[in-house]
């Protein structure tokens, strides 16, 4: 076994590595950017070294200097994590030149498996089944539209070297075909440096289930079962279980077999995923009817691999550690058995109910469930994330911020436990989908295992803009917060036993009641709120001219007992200036508190301004100074977060001036261009 290993990456994957390999007494060591000096996985190695600037091209993609790192701290391996150099065969074939050992599979596997089209002609070959399709070389945009006419619509195109959703546009009718495909490479040639494609039959009512496999130097192969990930958006996985309900043992057999044969073909070594595209031509009630077709190889440990380890009781990383260091597998196939359920929801720093816009902050408040870090609890819960309370997620990484898994005896008892773990996940200082994640749990087609890639669109009007926290018991909360602050307040000032009644802020009068006026926003709204403390004791909140009688109880646990008229519930309330974050089991949300002296006067904002919704790059723009756009018309293309975002034209009107290029780096609300409004 090794003493010492380099891990080639950051955030969650390097934390989640370090965990393991201290656990068999092997040393690690960190390599960060400038972005990450401060980073979690830089304090969970025993050595770290700075190999380059915050973007990936001038650290984590530099390779060579990755290498020099492992050199100079007498490393034996290097664990390249997921994404960044995990898939790169230059990067592999360096590391063994340099005579370090690559934990992943050899090069000539990931070059094999790295280019889909060449991968689904070898995979014919072996006999896997493969979705219908045009794998070809020429790649003339006449020919691709004539095999997408040929193969008829809706189809896919994909980028060839692609990966993580990135590379791929799903086209209706043959008119949309030349614009989507020009899309697709654009982005092909920015995130892989090849913008060649492949184009295939959209399957309907798709799900993707992928098989976890595992080969060693000794020619040994298993299958440690299947995880469902057809939860998407924009083709990037949101929610990952296993197994995947419904599958037949049968089947299950079959795709296993069919994984093996893909992962021997090119000799695989270690931990890799086939993905398979499964069709339901009967519907979510036949599932014994379902037919699958290779998609890809993922020549890497995967996001979702917590769990495949949830049900086996097996680590992962462990197994490559110890494959890499030339032990056989660990497990023979007969030995492998599925132990309940699991499922996985990655919480991302993004809007949701904004086209999932990516979301960048520090994270202020970070509360995470009951849970342990990078290995079950005896509750069920996981959570991997390499971040900490205090840091800040950054425009230049993806943006997740960790992976909550839960495991239960049976599907029913893992949904439970997760929209319980989600509930208790509390963070504030940005936006992300974890309200998102627990209306995907709790709807009708996930609870009942109705799934499909189109899930998400299939049920949004009860996935987006849902409010299950109202303005009653937002405000109420927020009072009852204030007024335990403000006895707080009192008590230490009384610390001496001396009550000063001019230094209390009570408002106790010697007659008659007390009021208290507050002005509110509500998702945008304006309303007004008073509350009374009653001559007698008692409290009274009023909202929007609406009366009923308050009552709060501290908890120990930071958490507020509120009952406003009908309603009552357990709040964890955090205030960041303003704004008042509400977390309740129902649900979470936020209420202002205007302070309308600090408000007065503030103009109105700008008309014909069309400004960045995030950091990022600009990619490129659809018109010029002069152009007369239309509502809805695309103005421009930025880049963040690995992702490409389209701005379109809020109203009718005719551009004034652009006022970037192509590009350029523009910070959060910079002024992109100027748009004259027609009248």
């Amino acid at each position: 076994m090794f003493t010492k290993i380099l891990i080639a990456n950051r955030g969650e994957i390097a934390c989640r590595v370090a965990a393991t390999a201290r656990r068999l007494a092997i040393q690690t060591v960190a390599v960060y950017s400038d972005a990450d000096a401060g980073a979690k996985h830089v304090a969970a190695c025993d050595e770290a070294i700075h190999i380059g600037g915050s973007a990936p091209k001038d650290s984590y993609l530099r390779w060579e200097k990755i290498i020099a790192a492992a050199q100079a701290t007498g490393a034996q391996a290097i664990h390249p994590g997921y994404g960044f150099l995990s898939e790169n065969e230059e990067f592999a074939q360096a590391c063994a030149k340099a005579g370090l050992v690559f934990i992943g599979p050899p090069s000539s596997a990931i070059k094999a498996m790295g280019l889909k089209a060449e991968s689904k002609q070898l995979m014919e070959k072996a006999g896997v089944p493969l979705v219908p399709g045009y794998h070809g070389a020429d790649q003339d945009p006449a020919l691709l539209q004539r095999e997408a006419d040929r193969i008829g619509y809706p189809v896919l195109i994909k980028a060839s070297a692609g990966g993580g959703g990135k590379g791929m546009r799903a086209v209706d009718k043959a008119e949309d075909f030349a614009a989507a495909l020009a899309s697709c490479k654009r982005e092909a040639i920015n995130s892989f440096g090849d913008d060649a494609v492949l184009v295939e039959k959209y399957v309907q009512r798709p799900r993707h289930i992928e098989i976890q496999v595992f080969g060693d130097t000794y020619g040994n192969y298993v299958y440690l079962f299947e995880r469902d990930c057809s939860v998407q958006r924009r083709h990037q996985k949101v929610l990952e279980e296993a197994p995947a309900p419904g599958m037949t043992e049968e089947l299950r057999a079959r795709m296993g077999a069919a994984a093996v044969e893909a992962a021997r073909a090119v000799n695989y070594v270690g931990a890799g995923t086939v993905e398979f595209i499964v069709e339901q031509p009967g519907g979510y009630e036949h599932p014994e009817q379902m037919k699958f077709y290779f998609m890809e190889m993922n020549t890497r440990l995967q996001v979702e691999h917590p769990v495949t380890e949830a049900i086996t009781g097996q680590d992962l990383v462990e197994w490559q550690l110890r494959v890499a260091s030339g032990e056989p597998l660990p497990c023979k196939q007969a030995d492998l058995r599925i132990h309940g359920h699991a499922i996985e929801a990655r919480i991302c720093a993004e809007n949701p109910d904004n086209n999932f816009l990516p979301a960048t902050g520090t994270l202020h408040v970070y509360g995470l469930p009951a849970g342990t870090m990078f290995e079950r609890s005896d509750e069920g819960v996981r959570v991997d994330s390499g971040v900490r309370e205090g840091d800040t997620i950054s425009p230049f990484y993806d943006s997740m911020v960790a992976k909550l898994i839960v495991h239960g005896a049976t599907r029913e008892q893992a949904l439970a436990r997760m929209d319980t773990a989600l509930a208790q996940t509390h963070i504030v200082g940005l936006a992300t989908n974890v309200q998102f994640l627990r209306h995907v749990t709790t709807s009708a087609s996930f609870a009942t295992a109705q799934l499909d890639t189109a899930l998400i669109p299939r049920e949004s009007a009860v996935l987006f803009n849902q409010e299950k926290v109202g303005l009653a018991l937002a405000t109420a909360a927020m009072v009852s917060d204030l007024l335990v602050a403000e006895a707080a307040m009192a008590q230490k000032a009384n610390i001496h036993g001396w009550i000063d009644p001019w230094a209390q802020r009570d408002g106790w009068r010697s007659h008659g009641a007390s009021n208290r006026d507050f002005m509110l926003e509500f998702h945008g709204e304006p309303h007004t709120a008073k509350f009374t403390r009653l001559h007698g004791g008692g409290l009274e909140l009023s909202i929007d001219g609406t009366t009923a009688a308050l009552h709060y109880t501290p908890l120990t646990n930071g958490a507020l007992d509120v009952r406003y008229g009908d309603l009552r519930s357990t709040v964890h309330l955090y205030k960041k200036g303003e704004v008042a974050h509400v977390f309740t089991a129902q649900g979470a949300t936020q209420v202002v508190a205007i302070d309308a002296l600090a408000h007065a006067g503030e103009a109105q904002a700008e008309g014909g301004r069309l400004t960045a919704p995030m950091p990022g790059k600009v990619i490129s723009f659809a018109v010029k100074a002069g152009d007369v756009v239309k509502k809805g018309q695309a103005l421009a293309v930025m880049e963040a977060m690995k992702m490409e975002h389209t701005i379109a034209a809020p109203a009718d009107g005719t551009v004034v001036e652009l006022l970037f290029a192509p590009g350029d780096q523009v910070t959060e609300g910079a002024e992109l261009l100027k748009l004259e409004i027609a009248a």
